[in-house]
């Protein structure tokens, strides 16, 4: 069983082509920032719909999943899978789960949030993240004010979820406390190096040989079990003529600068976009206490940028980048050592499943989204929320092949729409200078000037098939999606196959008769 074939909307179809970066639709992206309404917040608890933790229904046939990967997507399918019952063994080639990742911070829409609403693990995430409120728009090369957007009460309270922000480092360390917590085995240290043809066991670079019922490739674009899914096929990464440039900057050093000092005094939890011609950048607290802030920056590629989070930068080597920017921009990029990463643009695997029907991907190595993309870790909770579910229904080891297959049905489709909508925010932001850009830019800043949410949706404007869009962005649950499924197909399978067995025992039964009567 193969997934069925993607429908031929441009939606499903990756944006590679230069005419359509140079013109851009001049409306933003759906998802990039979901439209408002001008109401009063009220209390948390009363944003987001009560919070479901819903009874766990537990496999009657627990097998053992060994996790290849020990980041967001690898820790998400640990949390999950133990959550229904099932054994887990994680392992990660780094020697330890450090501060690596310190340096970056995460953005996280209410598709994301709203799982761990899910999983009962709403108030960690609050202790660690900052809820964000607005967003501001301005023009890079001179801080020219586009407009401002309030996140809308009633799409969030649809979604259950909120808009939340925090480190990487800390996310990564609440997923593996709680897996640790859970019971999943977590084993560092341990790179693989080679998968057995059935899929059944992993030969680790010490010799050791690990055994399992199912394999879980959680390790990334580069990884192994990439590869292994590609058959020897090239893995091209096509470039956009972009890269970013990643890094937190505490909140000590902005609140001593006077300059700075403004980001951080604000009636709202602001999140701050400015606009350019091939550039754009965005800064955002990630932390309530200290108001450390994130720092995204996209420009184009020199060529010197290669793909991987270790090309750190100095602030001498930083400043060229910013040449045209507004002051206040250039100050805060002297104060970070950012990363910088080239932009690529990688296709999702044909397969996500292998031929053997043990060994499956998820996250970046079936789907490797931009550096920086709002929707790349939800896609992670989301492919572990939905595995997890399917084996929830897990009574024998025949079903496995057709829950993998299931997995990879459910969830590739969504999965390039994300990745070609978030690739597509990036070129929106990006945009260069030209016609399209000034109507950009003309509709935002003339309903700033009126009083609207900038990004909001009305009558007037192409803004109001956004909402209906938002809707499906944010709303999408990912368990009600593999319950569906089983009710749809699983069900009408196990009932199938149960009426053939209840068949097969009749006619033994009636041979049996006949050969007594024959005697």
């Amino acid at each position: 069983m193969r997934h069925r074939p993607l429908p031929s909307s441009p939606l499903s179809l990756p944006i590679h082509n230069n005419e359509q970066r140079r013109h851009p639709p001049t409306g933003p992206p759906a998802g990039l920032f979901p439209p408002s309404q001008p109401t009063q917040r009220p209390p948390l608890i009363a944003r987001i719909q009560a919070i479901r933790v819903p009874a766990t229904k537990q496999a009657s046939a627990p097998i053992l999943f060994l996790v290849i990967g020990g980041g967001i997507a690898g820790l998400a399918c640990a949390v999950a899978l133990r959550r229904v019952g099932h054994r887990v063994l994680v392992i990660e080639k780094d020697a330890d789960f450090d501060d690596s990742d310190s340096t970056r911070g995460i953005r996280m829409p209410p598709n994301m949030t709203k799982i761990f609403n899910y999983w009962g693990m709403h108030d960690q995430l609050q202790k660690i993240g900052v809820i964000s409120e607005r967003v501001v728009m301005s023009r890079l090369e001179n801080a020219w004010t586009l407009g401002t957007h309030r996140w809308d009460t009633e799409m969030l309270q649809e979604a259950g979820g909120e808009f939340i922000f925090l480190y990487h480092s800390q996310l990564r360390k609440l997923l593996l406390e709680t897996a640790e917590d859970l019971g999943a085995q977590v084993r560092t240290g341990c790179e693989a190096m080679s998968v057995s043809d059935d899929c059944r066991s992993v030969r680790l670079k010490s010799g050791e040989v690990l055994h399992a019922d199912v394999i879980v490739g959680a390790d990334g674009s580069h990884g192994l079990c990439r590869r292994l899914l590609l058959k020897g096929e090239p893995d091209t990464a096509k470039s956009t003529d972009l890269m970013m440039l990643n890094a937190v900057v505490p909140g000590e050093v902005i609140k001593a600068d006077p300059d700075l000092i403004p980001f951080l005094k604000q009636d709202l939890l602001t999140q701050w976009v400015w606009f350019g011609h091939r550039h754009a950048s965005l800064f955002f607290p990630i932390v309530s206490l200290t108001r450390d802030c994130a720092f995204y920056f996209y420009g184009p590629d020199d060529e010197a940028a290669r793909e991987g989070w270790g090309d750190v930068l100095s602030s001498e080597q930083v400043t060229p980048y910013f040449d045209t920017a507004e002051p206040r921009l250039r100050k805060i990029a002297t104060l970070a050592s950012p990363s910088r990463i080239r932009v690529t643009e990688r296709v999702l695997l044909e397969d996500w499943v292998h031929d053997s029907g043990r060994l499956l991907v998820v996250g970046e190595a079936a789907h490797p989204f931009p550096p920086g993309a709002i929707q790349a870790s939800s896609m992670s909770l989301e492919d572990a929320s939905v595995l997890a579910k399917l084996f929830s229904h897990l009574r024998e080891e025949e079903q496995i092949p057709s829950f993998l297959y299931a997995f990879q049905n459910l969830r590739h489709d969504r999965c390039q729409k994300n990745r070609v909508l978030d690739m597509a925010n990036i070129y929106f932001m990006t945009m260069p200078d030209g016609e399209q850009a000034g109507m950009r830019d003309k509709m935002m800043r003339a309903k700033h000037d009126s009083g609207r949410d900038v990004l909001g949706g009305d009558d007037g404007d192409g803004n109001v098939a956004q909402w209906d869009e938002n809707r499906e962005l944010f709303g999408y649950d990912a368990e009600d999606e593999a319950d569906n499924w089983w009710v749809q197909w699983g069900l009408l399978r196990e009932r199938s196959k149960a009426s053939n067995v209840g068949a097969l025992d009749i006619f033994s039964l009636d041979i049996a008769v006949q050969k007594s009567h024959s005697s």
